[in-house]
């Protein structure tokens, strides 16, 4: 193995909802990681299947691997299960944590038996039909919102401000799979805050001119305004920091992770879900923040890597 790190495998693309998000994330680590003269091999997981991808993963001969893959393979464990099962040391979070933080329906339960603040939910499977009236009933109020329970980047998630975009809705979510969480929609700010080999990074409030934080929001340049550090008192920032990582803790996360909130009106935080893998652009949040902390984006990748080899050693 040759240099700091050996040969750097970049794992993006992948087969899910999120393939081209993930190639852009991927595309730029391993510019930043090249720029900083380390020896770089970009993978593009075309495959789906476990031999062919650890025969595509062998054959790219690579000594680590930055997971840049979003969505399914990337965050639901499978991939970081490979790895492992090959020997070799990657980014991010393990197997377990990534499982936990990729399904809404688990992950809003552990939060809730933590302590942690969550909207009222309600999780419902495709086979279980339930009636609007029964979701308001436990829910009290419109609007609703309908999420699939293992979709990123805000795919699969709608807002049902009537009762007669219920249906429609939910239809909608499980076409994605075969189960949905409904939670009530929190009306107020919104914040991300990432975390950072357990260093929670400055806060970022999100306003988007749509009802939430979409994936156009997310990704159509322009529409949606950041603010960091966020412009918030210091007794609620603190109270933010410490429910984004006591959320990451409650997971079992590794490395780093992204927590995503929004305060209610009278400033109670909730948490709405968590990010194993969050996008990594430089113009991503997790990259945005780690910058106002002083972090530049090829730096993030190298410390990412070296918390990939300490928990190699670790374990």
């Amino acid at each position: 193995m040759s240099g700091r790190f050996g040969t750097i495998g970049v794992l993006m693309g992948g087969y899910s909802s999120e393939r081209e998000i993930s190639l852009r994330s991927g595309r730029a680590v391993a510019l930043a990681l090249a720029g900083a003269g380390h020896q770089v091999a970009p993978v593009d997981i075309n495959v789906s299947n476990r031999r062919l991808i650890m025969t595509l993963l062998r054959d790219a001969a690579f000594d680590i691997a930055f997971i840049a893959l979003h969505g399914r393979l990337g965050e639901d464990g499978v991939i970081q299960s490979i790895l492992e099962e090959m020997d070799i040391p990657y980014t991010g979070c393990g197997p377990s944590a990534s499982r936990l933080a990729f399904d809404k329906t688990i992950t809003q339960t552990l939060f809730e038996q933590a302590g942690i603040p969550v909207p009222p939910y309600v999780c419902i499977t495709g086979g279980d039909p339930i009636a609007f009236k029964d979701v308001f009933a436990a829910l009290k109020n419109l609007p609703f919102v309908v999420k699939a329970a293992c979709e990123g980047s805000s795919l699969g998630v709608y807002i049902v401000h009537h009762p007669s975009q219920w249906e429609s809705a939910l239809k909608d979510a499980l076409s994605f799979g075969p189960r949905v969480i409904v939670e009530r929609f929190i009306k107020g700010r919104e914040f991300t805050a990432g975390i950072f080999d357990r260093e929670v990074l400055p806060l970022i409030e999100i306003r988007t001119p749509c009802a939430f934080f979409d994936f156009t929001s997310k990704y159509q340049k322009g529409l949606t305004q950041y603010t960091v550090p966020a412009d918030i008192d210091q007794a609620l920032t603190q109270r933010i920091r410490q429910i984004a990582l006591a959320a990451h803790d409650a997971l079992g996360c590794e490395a780093f992770s992204r927590v995503d909130l929004r305060l209610d009106e009278k400033d109670g935080p909730y948490v709405l879900e968590i990010n194993t893998i969050p996008g990594f652009t430089e113009t991503s949040l997790f990259p945005k923040a780690a910058s106002k902390a002083g972090y530049s984006f090829a730096g993030v990748c190298e410390k990412l890597l070296d918390l990939a080899y300490g928990k190699k050693v670790k374990h």
